[in-house]
Formats: C-alpha cells, sequence, structure tokens
C-alpha cells in the first residue's frame, strides 16, 4: 500500500516565478535546429493548480502505484475541489489508512486499484471512505539524486 506525506497548501501570497518556456513543444524523435528559441514565461504553479484555495502537495511512499508513473518519493498536486470520476487518481482515506489509488470499478462494484499486479483492488463497498483530493499532476525527477 502506498504511505502519503503531506506537506501543505499552495501559498497564494508567495510571488510567481516566472521560467523560460520554449516556443515549440519538443519533439521525442529528431531534433529540429529551427526549434532553438524561447517564446515567454511560464508560472509553473499558474500552469499546475487550477484551484490554489483546494490543492496541496503530498509525497508519495511505496510501490504500489508504479505501473502508472507513480513512484517512491514522487510529489503530487492534489485538489481537493474536485468530484472523484471513475478513472482518476485518488488521495483517499479507506477505513482510516491514507493512500493513493486509481478509483475504478469491478463489475458493478467501486474499488481502488493499484498500479502494480502485486497489489489488491481495495473494495470500497462497506468501507468507510474520505476522499482528500484528485491527484491532478506527479512531479517525478528523471535524474537519480535530483529533487527530493
Amino acid at each position: 500500500m502506498m504511505r502519503m506525506e503531506y506537506l501543505g497548501r499552495v501559498d497564494e501570497s508567495a510571488a510567481p516565478v516566472p521560467l523560460p518556456l520554449a516556443a515549440d513543444a519538443v519533439r521525442t524523435g529528431f531534433p529540429s535546429p529551427a526549434d532553438d528559441y524561447v517564446e515567454t514565461e511560464l508560472d509553473l504553479v499558474a500552469h499546475l493548480v487550477q484551484h490554489p484555495s483546494a490543492t496541496f502537495f503530498v509525497r508519495a511512499k511505496g510501490d504500489s502505484m508504479e505501473t502508472d508513473g507513480i513512484y517512491d518519493g514522487d510529489l503530487l498536486i492534489v485538489d481537493r475541489s474536485l468530484e472523484p470520476r471513475d478513472g482518476d487518481v485518488l488521495i483517499i482515506a479507506v477505513d482510516g489508512e491514507l493512500t493513493c489509488k486509481r478509483l475504478g470499478r469491478i463489475g458493478n462494484r467501486p474499488y481502488l486499484l493499484p498500479g502494480n499486479p502485486s497489489y489488491q483492488p481495495i473494495p470500497l463497498e462497506n468501507a468507510e471512505c474520505h476522499v482528500w483530493g484528485v491527484v491532478t499532476h506527479n512531479v517525478h525527477a528523471l535524474r537519480c539524486g535530483v529533487g527530493r
């Protein structure tokens, strides 16, 4: 089961920190030398956080969501204002235990689905559940030792 470390809410009073944004999208195939310029600046919080007063950050712990691209130590952006829908990744307390799983159905019954076949789905029927929020983004370092 993936455990969560609560990190806090977005600070709406903090000054935005704009960073350069390349004019074109980056190709995953052959690079083009013509795409070598900056068009504008990007405020990452404004780009990633739709509802600042309802958003918090949490750090993932464990390996139960790895096939969904969520790894131990990743920083998750969670929006409390969104209504959970099938397919959403949630931060949810089930019978008092906080976890991160994808909301889904098996048959007609709601389940929390792990992103790792080593873990079993968690049935939500007859369980005490408190949704903390919907995970909207995952900040995942690609280089070892970068970030936390």
